[in-house]
C-alpha cells in the first residue's frame, strides 16, 4: 500500500459537470465545483482509515472502517449513508441517499489516482485523474 500517505492533486476530469448536474447540484455551484482541483490523501490509523480531501474552500476529513456503513455529510446539509471498502489498491465508496446510489471507485497506481464515478440514476461515467 505504497499509496498510503501520498497526496494526490486532481489534474483533469471527464464528465464531472454532467455528474454534478445529474445529482442535482445547482448550475451556479456546478461551475464553481468544476474549477476546483482538489487534493486527496488516504492514511491508515490502526483498524481505521482517514480520507482527506482539500479544496480551495475547505478540508474534509472522513474516518472509516472498511465495510461499515456510516453517516457522511457530502455537501452542507446533505447527509448520506456511505460505505467504504478496500481491495488491494482500490478504495470503493458506495453512497446511498433515498433510492439513489453512487459509486466512487478510486484506483491507486504508483503516482496516479483514477476515480471512476457511476450512479444508478445516471447513464454516464465520470473519471477524475490525480497525480502525486
Amino acid at each position: 500500500m505504497a499509496f498510503l500517505g501520498k497526496e494526490y492533486k486532481q489534474v483533469k476530469d471527464e464528465n464531472f459537470e454532467a455528474f454534478l448536474k445529474a445529482v442535482g447540484v445547482p448550475d451556479a455551484e456546478v461551475a464553481k465545483l468544476a474549477q476546483y482541483k482538489p487534493t486527496s490523501k488516504l492514511e491508515k490509523e490502526g483498524d481505521t482509515y482517514v480520507y482527506t480531501t482539500t479544496t480551495p474552500t475547505k478540508t474534509k476529513v472522513v474516518k472509516f472502517t472498511p465495510g461499515v456503513e456510516q453517516d457522511e455529510e457530502i455537501r452542507e446539509g446533505l447527509v448520506v449513508k456511505s460505505t467504504y471498502t478496500i481491495d488491494g489498491n482500490v478504495l470503493t465508496q458506495v453512497i446511498k441517499h433515498d433510492d439513489k446510489v453512487s459509486t466512487f471507485k478510486r484506483e491507486f497506481n504508483g503516482d496516479q489516482l483514477v476515480v471512476t464515478i457511476t450512479a444508478n440514476f445516471w447513464d454516464g461515467v465520470c473519471h477524475r485523474y490525480y497525480k502525486a
